[in-house]
């Protein structure tokens, strides 16, 4: 049975750093696609980041330009963990962030192509 637990979300204040951990059991994080996703108060559900390990301390990033230069996907072989560095935080990061896993290299930033998902962390950031 796959599980994606996440932790490590808070309260910060704007220009702040938080970082997310996705614990995973049941699946490989080195031979999934892994990303997280976003969910803003009355928003959908919607994609930040994916990462695709390619070999050793080597993987692949696809971001939105929001995130782009701040936040950054770290995959921890040896602890099946993947981590989420957040830097220079705004208001507009609050939201429930989701790690989620997709078939490899499937290299898409649709919803459902992500086949397991964590049950989500909070992340508020004050202005």
């Amino acid at each position: 049975q796959v599980q994606l637990v996440e932790s490590g979300g808070g309260l910060v204040q704007a220009g702040g750093s938080l970082r997310l951990s996705c614990a995973a059991s049941g699946l490989t994080v080195s031979t999934y696609d892994m990303g997280w996703f976003r969910q803003a108060p009355g928003k959908e559900r919607e994609f930040v980041i994916r990462s695709t390990w390619t070999g050793v301390n080597l993987y692949h990033t696809d971001s939105v330009d929001s995130a782009r230069g701040r936040f950054a996907i770290y995959i921890d072989i040896a602890k099946n963990t993947v981590s989420l560095q957040m830097n220079s935080l705004k208001p507009e990061d609050t939201g429930v962030y989701y790690c989620a896993a997709a078939p490899y290299r499937r290299g898409s930033r649709a919803r459902e192509s992500f086949d397991y998902w964590g049950q989500g962390t909070q992340v508020t950031v004050s202005s």
